[in-house]
């Protein structure tokens, strides 16, 4: 099986950003072109590229476009502009932790630099081992994954955390991925993951283009589904991982109460950047999402005017709810040493 399209990269000739909008699919394939920090950031605050291995990926491009396009000669200008517009973009998602860590991780390599083409290239070559380890991430933990699954298997997954959400291959969707490259004969339940049907519009896009056997549901009805029986395994991403929660799309711990009272073994798929060793569940902010998500599909309102809505983007699911969470350098099962996992330096 071959990778699927890189879901955003560096585009040389144009000295730009270039990314799949994700708000078009199923119905569209576009590329748009990014030539501003600005219009990175409104492309992330409107969901164009989500996912939180891709929000890496976005971090560390979007520190390398604002060094292209700041015009300041002043070196520490420079690094204060460049500073101000990764601040910006940290701020555009406060749950997901790949997007500070992206864009630390390239602010950290040019801090040191002392001239302006030198950051530059430092800034753009360090975004691109970025995407470059990411994909490697991907397949590592789809090989980890794929053992978790029997030979003949339903898995359900929730939203996408498949290529469209990392730099390619995808996390859980990388696990499945992964296992049916190894031969096994796995079918997928997609929920559709409301309000905005991630799920639906774009983990069954991806199922659907690699050939593999993918059925969509609602939200609502992963239970029936799994006292009937008819799912073996539950596989999620992560947006953010402490201590003593997982952080991933609303519904997430919905299907996790569920799999437990089931038997179902409920697995996270994350690289061990999405890991937080400075916080607990009770230090995350829980990003809220605009009321007309809820309230409207296409031109037709589904809500009145004068009810209250809310609309959490993420849940927390607390740890002894995961069977287990498969890394890039293995499985590995609550309780969390998320200081010691993070200190490990194996290669993939």
């Amino acid at each position: 099986m071959k990778d699927a399209p890189a879901t955003l990269w560096w585009d040389t000739a144009s000295s730009s950003i270039r990314y799949i909008d994700q708000t078009l699919l199923p119905g569209e394939f576009a590329i748009v072109e990014c030539t501003t920090v600005d219009r990175l950031a409104t492309a992330i605050r409107r969901l164009e590229i989500r996912g939180a291995p891709a929000l890496g990926v976005a971090g560390a491009y979007g520190v390398a476009l604002a060094a292209a396009t700041c015009t300041k000669i002043d070196f520490g200008e420079f690094l204060a502009e460049v500073s101000a517009a990764a601040n910006m973009l940290r701020s555009t998602r406060p749950t997901a932790i790949n997007l500070a860590w992206g864009i630390d991780r390239v602010l950290g390599k040019i801090s040191p630099v002392t001239d302006l083409r030198s950051a530059r290239e430092t800034a753009i070559r360090e975004a691109q081992a970025i995407a470059r380890e990411d994909t490697g991430c991907c397949h590592a933990i789809g090989r980890h994954g794929a053992a978790l699954l029997p030979d003949t298997c339903t898995v359900l997954t929730h939203c996408n955390a498949g290529a469209l959400a990392c730099s390619s291959w995808g996390t859980a969707l990388g696990v499945i991925r992964s296992a049916v490259q190894a031969g096994k004969d796995v079918k997928v339940i997609s929920c559709e993951t409301r309000p905005l049907l991630q799920g639906a519009r774009l983990t069954a896009w991806e199922l659907s283009e690699d050939g593999i056997d993918v059925t969509t549901i609602t939200d609502s009805m992963a239970a029936h589904f799994m006292r009937a029986g008819a799912i073996d395994a539950v596989i999620v991403g992560a947006d953010r991982i402490t201590e003593d929660a997982v952080f991933n799309k609303i519904g997430t711990y919905m299907h996790a109460v569920c799999a437990r009272h089931h038997g179902i073994p409920f697995y996270v798929a994350a690289p061990l950047s999405t890991f937080d060793r400075d916080k607990t569940e009770r230090d995350v902010i829980i990003e809220e999402r605009g009321r007309e998500e809820v309230t409207t599909m296409g031109n037709r309102v589904f809500v009145p005017e004068k009810a209250h809505v809310r609309n959490p983007a993420f849940d927390a699911t607390p740890m002894d709810l995961i069977t287990a969470i498969v890394t890039e350098h293995g499985v590995v099962k609550p309780p969390l040493d998320i200081r010691s996992l993070l200190s490990r330096t194996s290669t993939i």
